[in-house]
């Protein structure tokens, strides 16, 4: 990938530029499935961990579990789910927002005081069209999408996965290499400016 390839992974629609990944062991939990299904899930995200080269623990110090994934039927939901507003601020208009647009997902990201982020609360609403794909493709592609802070339109035109030659659904070479550059240790773990993506365009021409 080029270096404008890589900045505009990261551009957002507003036209700012913003890098931000974990500066804190990945603590994931679960919601809405079944326990066949819990095993993909933790599989996926430990498949997307080790690519990085970062870590996952047992529980985080400040909230226990930092990456919960929310499986749902119905936005309106989240406004049932106690103690849901303390996760999300301003609940009641971002449930009515995403109804509007039809989302069938949605991420919400923290972040600690050096930039890095601290906890990702992502929700996907299984409508009919998701209930067919695989919960491994699902689950891939949620991880790959909060292992790091990417624009808010980075893969609104091509996904961030593959199907291989043999059927199964692969993450694509090249985001896998944004993922691994980005977690270089002389990397930052956040940046606002866009020289970062040349920083990181090098780093992913050393992997090839």
């Amino acid at each position: 990938m080029t270096a404008d390839d890589i900045e505009k992974l990261f551009t957002r629609a507003d036209g700012s530029y913003a890098f931000a990944r974990w500066g804190r062991p990945i603590v994931p939990v679960v919601f809405g499935v079944e326990e066949e299904t819990l095993s993909v899930l933790k599989g996926a995200i430990e498949a997307v961990v080790t690519l990085a080269g970062h870590k996952m623990a047992e529980t985080d110090p400040e909230l226990g579990a930092n990456l919960m994934v929310f499986f749902i039927r119905d936005w309106a939901e989240l406004l049932e789910t106690p103690n849901m507003d303390r996760l999300l601020p301003d609940l009641a208009p971002l449930v009515e927002r995403l109804k509007a647009a039809g989302a069938t997902q949605y991420r919400a990201f923290r972040f600690d005081d050096a930039g890095g982020i601290q906890a990702c609360f992502a929700f996907v609403r299984m409508d009919d069209a998701l209930a067919e794909i695989p919960a491994e493709t699902i689950a891939l592609g949620q991880m790959v999408q909060a292992i790091l802070l990417w624009s808010d339109v980075a893969f609104a035109e091509k996904s961030p996965l593959a199907v291989a030659p043999g059927g199964e659904t692969i993450l694509r070479p090249e985001i896998a290499a944004v993922i691994r550059a980005g977690y270089d240790p002389t990397m930052p773990v956040a940046a606002t400016d866009a020289s970062h993506a040349l920083r990181l365009a090098a780093r992913v021409g050393l992997q090839e």
